[in-house]
């Protein structure tokens, strides 16, 4: 079980880290960059070594924070000074964040003159939906 664990962890950074440039696509030959998959991966590795805590046999455990810790690194490095980790302390996971990117405001809806009223509301103990199972 300790080597299925291994290569499952492996490829979960392998996968982190195809997303952060690291290693080229197979596809392409080309290095992708997709922070908001890396951080899917890096999240998903974060949750398996809180779950995981305490029932790990000394390799399986230095597996899994040598792999969080440098791809948490390479994560930051990719990210910039706009990236930070922030712990969910209700969860105990640390996990790194992108800054949001701003909105763009939203355009102000103008009804024209001519245009047609909205359409009443629903009644709310209106059935809105039937499902038939044949016959």
């Amino acid at each position: 079980m300790t080597q299925v664990f291994v290569e499952f962890v492996m490829m979960q950074a392998q996968n982190a880290a195809l997303f952060l440039g690291q290693i080229p696509n197979p596809q392409g030959g080309q290095p992708e960059v997709n922070l908001p998959l890396a951080k899917m991966f890096i999240d998903q590795l974060a949750v398996i070594r809180m779950k995981t805590r305490g029932n790990l046999n000394r390799d399986e455990q230095r597996v899994i924070d040598s792999a969080v810790s440098q791809l948490e690194a390479a994560f930051m490095e990719m990210a910039g000074p706009g990236a930070h980790f922030f712990s969910d302390a209700a969860q105990g996971i640390a996990s790194p964040a992108l800054s949001p990117a701003p909105e763009p405001p939203a355009p102000a809806a103008v009804a024209p003159p001519d245009a047609a009223p909205p359409a009443p509301p629903q009644e709310e103990g209106r059935k809105r939906f039937t499902k038939s199972y044949g016959a």
